[in-house]
């Protein structure tokens, strides 16, 4: 199932005993891993400042432990290594005594979707051990919600299997969808067997499970850059698919209390991941989360990220990996800053 918590100290002794909790680490960042899928657009390089050639630049995996995008640290002593390497080396030093195992049980993006992605769906963890893949739950953070953005998350009420079948035959399974506009700041729960697609005009933050398996069962009837219709997985699909798991409603940040120098607003909590958006007004003084790593991503604004001994310049959109062994990091805003925090569930 990819990764899982522990909470009991005498199992702890026995995970990940070659880490070294003295290992001087700090704020790391990633060299972005980009992909070039045809539905992508450009606004990733443009909005956030990256000196890219012109190109589709439909996904950045901004911190990802997959051989299928491996991330390379780009900043500080550790510049050049491999997250697979930081992890051998240093596995508990970087993801707390509560995930088990040497593998980052998350991969975050950044997504910007020219054009309406494939209706998809992933297994959920039961799914994942039943029939193979890794199981993939996710949460969209929208940054920019373009004219008529919206995002499909779901069967409309009473769809049956029959149904489905008759609409892929048809070419017509988005009259099946529940569509939904959004806009910036909303925040959308895909849990593993949700159909789902995110439509034209939305950029926004992934946050899921370390997972790459994507059953893709409707196109809307395009081709690829080869002239063919892509690959379709319709019976992967239908062996996880969850006719009747709900809608999860779009929710907004609420506000959650405060921490020195920051407001503080909840975003989604569930098994997987805790994220919450701190509005950063002054010096903050930003505790580590008990056995949990921490990442931070810079929505708007820049700061100075301070830990482990050295100071980072933060702008507006790089993520940044805090290493469960550092006890705080300091945030200096350059103005007014807003940072997204995301952690193990506390």
């Amino acid at each position: 199932r990819g990764f899982s918590y522990s909470n009991d100290p005498f199992e702890r002794m026995f995970v990940n005993r070659n880490n070294d909790m003295n290992t001087d680490l700090y704020p790391i960042r990633f060299q972005p891993v980009y992909q070039n899928y045809l539905w992508g657009g450009d606004r990733i390089p443009a909005r956030y400042h990256r000196n890219l050639p012109p190109g589709i630049y439909a996904e950045s995996w901004e911190v990802s432990d997959r051989d299928d995008g491996m991330g390379v640290v780009a900043n500080g002593p550790l510049a050049g290594r491999t997250f697979r390497d930081l992890l051998e080396a240093h596995g508990e030093s970087v993801l707390g005594s509560r995930v088990t195992g040497n593998r980052f049980p998350l991969l975050i993006k950044i997504i910007d979707a020219r054009q309406t992605l494939s209706v998809q769906v992933h297994p959920d963890d039961d799914a994942a051990a039943a029939y193979g893949g890794e199981a993939k739950t996710e949460m969209w953070y929208i940054l920019e919600g373009g004219e008529d953005a919206a995002v499909y998350c779901g069967f409309k009420d009473g769809v049956d299997e029959d149904q489905y079948r008759q609409a892929v035959e048809a070419g017509n399974v988005q009259d099946l969808l529940v569509r939904k506009d959004v806009e910036k700041g909303d925040v959308i729960f895909i849990r593993g067997g949700t159909v789902h697609a995110v439509g034209a005009g939305c950029m926004l933050l992934e946050v899921q499970q370390n997972s790459n398996t994507t059953y893709r069962i409707f196109d809307w009837n395009r081709v690829g850059a080869d002239g063919k219709p892509r690959e379709l997985h319709l019976d992967q699909a239908l062996q996880v698919m969850k006719w009747r798991l709900g809608y999860e409603p779009i929710s907004r940040p609420e506000p959650a209390g405060a921490v020195d120098g920051a407001a503080v607003e909840h975003i989604i909590r569930n098994e997987y991941f805790e994220i919450t958006r701190l509005d950063v007004a002054d010096r903050v003084e930003l505790a580590s989360i008990p056995g949990s790593f921490q990442v931070l991503f810079v929505e708007e604004g820049e700061i100075d990220l301070t830990g482990g001994g050295r100071k980072e310049a933060a702008p507006a959109g790089t993520t940044w990996l805090i290493p469960a062994a550092l006890e705080s990091v300091r945030m200096e805003p350059e103005g007014p800053a807003k940072v997204i925090r995301i952690h193990l569930p506390v």
